[in-house]
């Protein structure tokens, strides 16, 4: 069957016929999910994912304190982005994945972060794709992208070094629904790392989705999130135009041909491309390029 021929169901029954114990088909799996029939979704649930650590106090201080966001937010979103494609392109245990997770430890060395801080977080990057996708994906997720979903954010995070993780989706998402439960709370640094995530994409979206796109963005929050960051309600009427419009598009894209090319992504702090050299904190850069170098003569 050539490109051309595929049907929209195709890579689901691709990933249908794989097993997501297996690594290399783990990996294709989260490929094919993530990069083929979602990307788009991905990405949204993934910035969801970067507002509900807003919700934790300890967790905005920090990175109000740091001022990654206010300073050069659109470089710390690219670099957030950039070490999960290395992760994705050639598979989590790759030698490329593994250069990007080293990078990472050694930018997260420089602040005392605890494991269950790293544990929730990392639960975003997981939940927050696939509860888009449960509501706003044109097709429902199988369970065999659950379970391989679940294996590549595992196999990360021990990469990262963070103890205790979850084996499966429902791990995951039981670890985030209990630490919000118990940890979501207003702090002034939620709402200023927040605001300041919003001029973010603000500035990335596209000229026609910049009109509004706060209060957008307000409007895809869920209550107990607004409430930790400090958003004011939005109307009814927006809420549920924005739901329904996400909703229309889901139903409209059933009738798409499917991707035939994995998506790329746009970085704008790298037009052209980009080399681990350049990823991480501007004022860190010469450190860790100094680190790395040290690291390899080692």
């Amino acid at each position: 069957m050539t490109p051309w021929s595929r049907g929209r169901y195709d890579n689901l029954a691709e990933i249908r016929a794989l097993d997501p114990y297996d690594d290399a088909d783990r990996d294709r799996i989260v490929t094919l999910t993530g990069r083929y029939d979602f990307p788009w979704d991905f990405d949204q649930g993934t910035a969801i994912a970067f507002l509900r650590d807003y919700g934790i106090p300890s967790i905005s201080r920090l990175l109000d304190r740091t001022r990654q966001f206010e300073d050069d937010g659109i470089k710390r979103y690219d670099d957030t982005l950039v070490f999960q494609e290395e992760a994705i392109d050639e598979g989590v245990d790759s030698p490329r994945a593994k250069a990007a997770v080293d990078r990472l430890n050694r930018i997260h060395g420089h602040y005392k972060i605890p494991n269950d801080e790293f544990q929730y977080v990392l639960a975003t990057t997981i939940v927050g794709p696939v509860r888009w996708i449960r509501r706003y994906g044109w097709r429902p997720l199988d369970p065999v992208e659950l379970v391989a979903l679940a294996r590549f954010t595992t196999r990360f995070g021990e990469l990262m070094q963070i103890t205790g993780l979850p084996e499966t989706y429902e791990g995951y998402e039981a670890l985030l629904d209990s630490y919000e439960a118990e940890r979501f709370a207003f702090d002034p640094a939620n709402k200023r790392v927040t605001e300041a995530t919003i001029r973010v994409g603000r500035a990335t979206a596209p000229w026609y989705l910049r009109l509004g796109f706060r209060r957008v963005s307000i409007a895809l929050m869920d209550e107990p999130l607004r409430l930790a960051l400090g958003m004011e309600a939005q109307p009814r009427w927006l809420v549920r135009a924005v739901d329904l419009g996400l909703r229309l598009r889901a139903k409209a894209l059933r009738f798409f041909p499917p991707r035939r090319a994995p998506y790329e992504r746009h970085h704008p702090t790298y037009p052209h491309g980009y080399e681990m050299s350049q990823i991480g904190p501007a004022k860190m850069l010469d450190e860790l390029n100094r680190k790395t170098k040290e690291h390899h003569v080692a």
